[in-house]
């Protein structure tokens, strides 16, 4: 890819309204003091993309700050490129020297640093003042390359930046920030909030839902030493998928009943339920449904649901209250989860067909195709590539 120019054109795509994108072009502008500019490689098309190209633009709902997404918007937001320039030293998250030419990963969040949160210490997504690359960030507003669906973005003062490792090549560091999200896992592990009982070795996981963020926790959960991993799907792409990267069972929405695939949790849990379910379809029903197989005392991660599709009838009883569920919401990932989410993409490339989840790519123009491409059931990480024809 040629470095961007200051002053020169970069062209991005743009969705102008939902289901409709234009490629438009933007001046690049000299580097802000404190941030630099991007010569994008490749980014990835995210199931929050995809929600704000169907038209559902509210997010942030029951937040100090609800936002409704203002369009145009050049989306993306995970992100791997090129640091072209700078407008000043920069370091990333662990302090290193970043120079231009360095290939990097950039946090799709910027936090404000000084409101109640920040301050708390909090998950850095919950900033009362967050604004996010590729969402929050309008192409209306200057500088306007403010998403990674172009061919160079504006990183501004307040990012957080990551090197990626020698030898991990962009196509898979592509996946830092979905792998990031797998910090629920951690969290457990940790008994963030569950002191008595967090995730430990050997317990049973489902993910229910194995689109790419899905497929990362599975990874994840193989990793950190699950036991019993079970994939619910309606892809049987995916879910063979699932299989490969460490998954014992694979149930198919589309050839089972939801009493089925509870009675298949039951029979690949001694009786018991699943120790962690972890809800990564992206629609609000897979919310009971996977409530449904959480054991007594269990926990329920939600990373799915970042765009507001609407309500669930959920029962306090019989979902939460008498089985004592343990809760967890995950609104993205945290800045500390990205370098050990690179360097065991590094780590386990050879073990993991990782590299076969990102083999889809599309061009500027074909954006459109590549959103749809998405959506198909038997596709994985669709990417966003500025410098393909």
């Amino acid at each position: 890819m040629s470095r961007p120019e200051a002053g020169g054109p970069a062209r991005a795509a743009v969705l102008v309204a939902p289901g409709h994108y234009e490629v438009r072009s933007y001046p690049v502008p000299p580097p802000p003091l404190g941030g630099a500019i991007l010569a994008v490689e490749l980014a990835g098309i995210c199931g929050t993309d995809k929600h704000v190209w169907q038209g559902h633009l509210d997010q942030y709902g029951g937040t100090a700050a609800p936002r409704r997404i203002r369009l145009p918007l050049i989306q993306g937001h995970e992100i791997v490129g090129r640091i072209a320039a700078m407008g000043s030293a920069l370091r990333d998250f662990e302090g290193h020297p970043v120079r231009e030419g360095d290939r990097v990963v950039v946090a799709p969040n910027i936090p404000c640093g000084t409101c109640r949160a920040c301050r708390s210490g909090t998950p850095y997504t919950l900033c009362e003042r967050t604004e996010d690359y590729g969402n929050t960030l309008s192409a209306a507003d200057p500088p306007h390359l403010l998403g990674g669906w172009a061919e160079a973005m504006v990183v501004l003062p307040g990012s957080i930046i990551f090197l990626v490792p020698d030898g991990l090549p962009s196509d898979v560091a592509v996946l830092a920030e979905l792998m990031a999200v797998t910090v629920g896992l951690d969290r457990l592990r940790q008994g963030a909030g569950f002191p008595h009982e967090p995730f430990g070795l050997d317990d049973s996981v489902v993910v229910y839902g194995v689109g790419p963020l899905g497929l990362c926790h599975v990874m994840k959960a193989r990793m950190m030493g699950a036991g019993t991993i079970i994939a619910v799907d309606l892809s049987a792409a995916r879910l063979e998928m699932a299989r490969r990267l460490g998954a014992d069972v694979a149930l198919d929405v589309s050839t089972t009943t939801h009493e089925q695939r509870i009675e298949a949790v039951h029979a690949a849990t001694n009786g018991a339920g699943a120790d962690v379910v972890v809800e990564c379809a992206g629609v609000p029903e897979a919310v009971p449904l996977g409530l449904d197989m959480v054991r007594p005392g269990g926990a329920f991660i939600e990373a799915g649901n970042y765009s507001d599709l609407g309500e669930v009838a959920i029962s306090p009883h019989r979902h939460l209250l008498s089985k004592g569920i343990r809760l967890l919401g995950i609104a993205g990932e945290e800045p500390g989860a990205y370098l050990p989410a690179l360097r065991q993409l590094a780590r386990y490339r050879e073990r993991y067909p990782v590299d076969e989840l990102t083999k889809e790519r599309f061009g500027l123009a074909a954006t459109d195709a590549a959103m749809r491409r998405s959506l198909a059931p038997e596709s994985f990480k669709v990417l966003v590539d500025p410098a393909r024809a």
